[in-house]
C-alpha cells in the first residue's frame, strides 16, 4: 500500500469554540438562602419545594453534597440556596 504523505496530528481543542459563561445580573453576587418545605420527590434526585415565604410558589431543587439528604420525604423542612440568575431552580443545602 503506497504511503500518501505525512499525517497531520489534530488536537481535539483545535477549532473548538470557547464556552460561554452565564453571569448573574449586576448587584446579585451570592445565592439567596431560604427555608422551604419539601412538597414532592421528582425523578433524578430532584425535589419540588415550597418556600417558607410562599410568595414565589414552588421551586425545583436538587440535593447538594451530603448523602443523608437523599432520604428527604414530603414535609421535611430544608434550607435552599436560590441562584440570582434562575429563581425557579435551587440547591438543597441542609435539613432543618
Amino acid at each position: 500500500m503506497p504511503e500518501t504523505g505525512p499525517r497531520k496530528m489534530i488536537r481535539h481543542t483545535e477549532g473548538a469554540r470557547p464556552r460561554m459563561m452565564i453571569r448573574p445580573p449586576e448587584g446579585a453576587s451570592e445565592a439567596l438562602e431560604v427555608e422551604a418545605t419539601v412538597r414532592e420527590a421528582l425523578p433524578n434526585a430532584l425535589f419540588r419545594v415550597e418556600l417558607a415565604s410562599g410568595s414565589k410558589g414552588a421551586v425545583v431543587a436538587h440535593v447538594a453534597g451530603d448523602s443523608s439528604l437523599l432520604r428527604l420525604r414530603p414535609g421535611d423542612v430544608v434550607v435552599v440556596q436560590i441562584a440570582p440568575y434562575d429563581a425557579g431552580r435551587g440547591r438543597i443545602v441542609r435539613r432543618r
